[in-house]
């Protein structure tokens, strides 16, 4: 599984791998009941403590993204793939929220900010 770990971000480790491993459930690039790697294979891959996988699976399978079958696993949640989908786009839906307030105080037009998320989308 590729994951990236950045030394030098202010996010806790864990906090990286959970966000990677749900970012690739919610974009269907892993699939509803694929096995996940093991902690202890997913740490020495990524060289980080077991602990540390241990407790990116936790917070997974706390917030519904993983289940963990005892002797077998952890794979990833049957969970509704559109209530996934529709809670990051009420998340999406807050930013634009905020981003649009500011915008309205700064006298920026609608075409800016529409050209403004054009270019940033195409970088992605």
């Amino acid at each position: 599984m590729d994951i990236i770990i950045s030394n030098s971000s202010d996010t806790p480790i864990y906090e990286q791998i959970k966000e990677q491993i749900k970012n690739k459930i919610v974009s269907n690039e892993i699939k509803a009941g694929e096995l996940l790697p093991s902690i202890r294979s997913l740490a020495k891959d990524l060289r980080i403590s077991v602990i540390t996988t241990k407790n990116a699976y936790e917070a997974l399978e706390n917030e519904g993204y993983v289940e963990t079958i005892p002797a077998k696993g952890t794979y990833v949640s049957n969970k509704n793939i559109k209530l996934i989908r529709e809670e990051q786009l009420q998340k999406i839906e807050g930013l634009i929220d905020t981003a649009v307030a500011i915008a309205k105080i700064s006298n920026i037009s609608k075409k800016e900010i529409q050209d403004m998320l054009d270019i940033i989308y195409e970088e992605e």
